[in-house]
């Protein structure tokens, strides 16, 4: 099967295989990984230096030839003395090589094939962040991409350069250090001169004849260099790829004319990987604009009689709109907002209204001030008609969280004396906040039940307290305090939600997790930093149903929210699937 039979043939893996990749927070967008195509891409590469990419021709001359000429190149400029002598390399043996190459092929080191030049440090003073005369650009790891890029770019001063320090065209410029394991030994080649130099951080392979130089840039974006680099990064914290490694990695070389056909073959073939990735992407921006348009319908509704016109609409495409995670999750988001809408369930006439809850709640608070179980806080003005969200149904009404909440109020961070990781009273931290619910499993902490009581004693939570961050991004992650201990406590990132009564407390934490609240509220921060006031909480406008409805609603959303992670699960499960099929095809291309 030729590499494009390979391609079309299995043309639902390469595009239907993807990975969701979620960056936290609310307002966040998750992007879509093309794993299919990544792999379809490695596939390519790999059988391109196994010499399974295109035929072998019987008249070129072989392999052993060209490796015998470069060679005597590197002897002659050391001989002009325009290269320094290296330690002779040994042989190739079989018991290195990963697998058997066509005839006419052979196995090298890289540094008889390329000179390997490391970068070089610059005091800081020699730095310059601008361009000046007489300075050239000063590439660091940072500009090794799939090609050499000009983000960030720093100079230093042509005098302190070395000739050799140059770049120049035919170069593959490599990431020698790197925090991550798979970032080092990056690589990207140089299609020209450049008036740059390189830094510490950072090597050049510099082919040794041009004739083998495209061949040699094609093989260091290949999955066997990638994994020899990674193998021979070592270093506690920062993974180096030191000369000699590089110079001992293993090349499979075709022969000359074999090495041409070769490069002329990826590069048709990544075009083709090109044009189906934006293919792909296109359809998936198409359809999340179509889950966002159809959505908003529903959330825009003006009456029962709209809202329902626009769900049956949706509903008839259900299947093919709910195709991807991010397209579940604004299902599960447009959800929570129509159910603090009051569009979620139908109302009841028998129904206590919500002014009742909260005349109740003001009567209970007053009781609370007089009996000094609470501190009494600066009074807030009355809600505007530009703070209301929406328009709510009759027996709904809007009210501030402070209007059915006892005193609301953010932690602090004790001593770290305070502190350990066994025992006492749990202490909350914003990671411990995830997926809208307490995770005291991750990285649990404890504070002593005396500093508890006393100095933290303002910031106790109890069982059923809402509580959300105020310090983000992301910001409005929140949760409902379990029944595991019988009292907690937390830091100054989060604040308390004490419904006056308890069986608020659902209602509040959904009304939280819908986030229309953030779209009208005006937060405070500075350097990236968004941060929300403990007066700001308490002015939360929430549209407060009848607390019998409040229950109907709670239960449905719980009933649909369900449904929806059922729907995640099983397109997870069938993302695995064809990621495991695309695997299996690469596998199987490999062993024929």
């Amino acid at each position: 099967m030729s590499a494009r039979e390979l391609i079309t043939e299995h043309l639902d893996l390469w595009t239907g295989a993807v990975t969701q990749k979620s960056t936290r927070g609310r307002g966040s967008n998750s992007k879509i990984e093309l794993t299919g195509n990544k792999r379809l891409r490695e596939l390519i590469l790999e059988l391109a230096v196994r010499g399974k990419l295109i035929e072998q021709n019987s008249g070129d001359d072989p392999a052993s030839s060209l490796i015998a000429e470069v060679r005597n190149q590197r002897c002659a400029l050391v001989g002009e003395r325009q290269l320094g002598k290296q330690t002779e390399l040994s042989e190739v043996t079989n018991t290195e090589v990963p697998y058997q190459l066509p005839k006419g092929w052979g196995w090298c080191r890289l540094g008889d094939l390329a000179e390997i030049i490391r970068g070089v440090t610059y005091k800081k003073h020699q730095v310059l962040d601008q361009a000046t005369d007489n300075h050239i650009v000063l590439l660091r790891a940072n500009n090794i991409q799939e090609t050499i890029t000009d983000d960030a770019l720093i100079y230093v001063p042509l005098e302190l350069v070395n000739d050799r320090q140059l770049i120049t065209k035919g170069d593959i410029l490599i990431a020698m250090s790197s925090g991550s394991a798979n970032l080092v030994g990056k690589a990207a080649q140089t299609n020209r001169d450049l008036q740059a130099t390189f830094g510490a951080f950072c090597g050049a392979v510099r082919p040794l004849k041009q004739k083998i130089s495209s061949y040699l840039g094609l093989y260091m974006t290949t999955p066997l260099y990638r994994d020899q680099a990674q193998a021979s990064g070592k270093g506690i914290g920062i993974n180096n790829l030191n000369k000699k490694a590089l110079n001992n990695m293993l090349v499979p070389v075709p022969p000359e004319k074999e090495q041409h056909r070769i490069v002329q073959k990826v590069d048709e073939l990544m075009a083709l990987c090109d044009r189906l990735e934006q293919q792909t992407s296109d359809q998936l921006e198409a359809h999340e604009t179509l889950v966002d348009t159809l959505l908003d319908t529903l959330t825009q509704s003006k009456n029962a009689t709209e809202l329902a016109e626009n769900w049956a609409r949706l509903a008839a495409h259900f299947d093919t709109l709910f195709t991807t995670e991010k397209s579940i999750d604004k299902l599960k988001q447009t959800i929570l907002q129509l159910a603090v809408m009051g569009r979620l369930v139908d109302q009841d006439a028998e129904d206590e209204p919500a002014t009742s809850i909260v005349s109740r709640a003001s009567r209970i608070k007053a009781q609370l001030l007089a009996d000094k179980l609470i501190k009494k806080q600066k009074e807030l003005p009355g809600i505007t008609e530009a703070e209301k969200p929406s328009s709510i149904p009759s027996h709904w009404t809007y009210a501030r969280l402070d209007d059915v909440c006892t005193e609301i109020t953010s932690g602090s961070t004790p001593p770290k004396s305070e502190f350990n990781e066994a025992f006492g009273v749990p202490y909350l931290k914003v990671y411990n906040i995830r997926s809208q619910r307490i995770n005291f499993k991750y990285k649990p902490q404890f504070i002593t039940g005396e500093y508890h009581q006393t100095s933290l004693k303002r910031s106790k939570l109890l069982p059923g307290d809402v509580v959300m961050n105020i310090v983000g991004p992301p910001l409005g992650k929140t949760a409902v305090i379990p029944a595991d201990y019988p009292e907690w406590n937390c830091n100054q990132a989060i604040v308390r939600f004490r419904p006056i009564e308890i069986e608020l407390n659902h209602f509040i934490h959904l009304y939280l997790k819908a986030g229309i609240f953030l779209d009208t509220m005006e937060l405070i921060g500075t350097a990236g930093q968004d941060n929300i006031s403990v007066t700001k909480s308490r002015s939360i406008v929430i549209p407060l149903p009848p607390k019998a409805e409040q229950h109907r609603i709670v239960q449905k959303v719980d009933e649909l929210i369900a449904l929806c992670d059922q729907l995640k699960e099983r397109l997870s499960q069938a993302n695995e699937t064809r990621s495991q099929l695309a695997g299996a095809v690469v596998e199987g291309a490999l062993r024929t």
